[in-house]
C-alpha cells in the first residue's frame, strides 16, 4: 500500500500545513479595554492642600519644590493621583494611580514610570501594574502592563498614554488607554 517513506512525507506535509496556518493567524484582539484619566498635581512649595505628588529626589543643583533644569533631569517624583473616567479633575475618582516617575534624559523631556492603578469601585476591584519608558514629547506613548490583582489577576497588555492637559510644571493630566491581551477569570 504506502511505503514508510510515503507516510513520512505525507506526515511532514500535514505538519507543515498545520504550522503554517497557526503562524499566519492574526493575533487576537484585546480581551479588555478601558480608558481613564489620571491627574497629577506636583507640590511646588505652596500647594500642599491639593498636591498629589512631590519631588523626593533631585540632582545636586536642584531642589524639591522646583523642577530641575534642563528638562527636569534627575527629579524623582512619588505620586498618589486620582483616576477618573472622564478628564474632569472634580469627577468622582474610580481609583488611584500610585507610584513614581523620574526624568531620565538631559536633552529632552523623558521619564521612566513605575506605578499601579488601584481600583475600588462598582465596576472594578484590584490593581493594574505599569512600567516603562515615557518619551513625553511624543503624542502617544506605549508602556507595558506587567500584572495585576483582583479583577485584573495576572493581566498583561499595553497602555497607550497621551498628555491630555498640562499647566506649567504643576499640573498634568494623562489619558490612559488600556488594552489587555491576557485576562484571567478567577473562579
Amino acid at each position: 500500500m504506502y511505503s514508510s517513506k510515503s507516510l513520512f512525507t505525507i506526515f511532514c506535509i500535514l505538519l507543515l500545513s498545520i504550522s503554517a496556518q497557526s503562524y499566519n493567524r492574526r493575533a487576537p484582539g484585546p480581551c479588555k479595554e478601558m480608558i481613564f484619566y489620571f491627574h497629577d498635581i506636583v507640590y511646588n512649595g505652596e500647594n500642599y492642600k491639593n498636591a498629589t505628588s512631590t519631588i523626593v529626589g533631585a540632582p545636586e543643583w536642584g531642589n524639591r519644590t522646583i523642577m530641575a533644569s534642563p528638562n527636569n533631569f534627575g527629579d524623582l517624583i512619588v505620586f498618589d493621583d486620582p483616576i477618573t473616567i472622564d478628564n474632569n479633575l472634580h469627577s468622582p475618582p474610580i481609583g488611584r494611580a500610585q507610584g513614581m516617575y523620574f526624568y531620565d534624559q538631559m536633552d529632552i523631556f523623558s521619564s521612566w514610570l513605575g506605578f499601579s492603578c488601584v481600583f475600588n469601585n462598582t465596576d472594578y476591584k484590584g490593581s493594574l501594574n505599569f512600567a516603562g519608558h515615557d518619551p513625553l514629547m511624543n503624542k502617544t506613548r506605549d508602556i507595558s502592563i506587567i500584572g495585576g490583582t483582583g479583577d485584573f489577576f495576572m493581566a498583561r497588555g499595553i497602555a497607550t498614554l497621551s498628555t491630555d492637559a498640562f499647566e506649567g510644571s504643576v499640573y498634568f493630566r494623562l489619558r490612559v488607554h488600556v488594552k489587555l491581551y491576557e485576562c484571567w477569570k478567577l473562579l
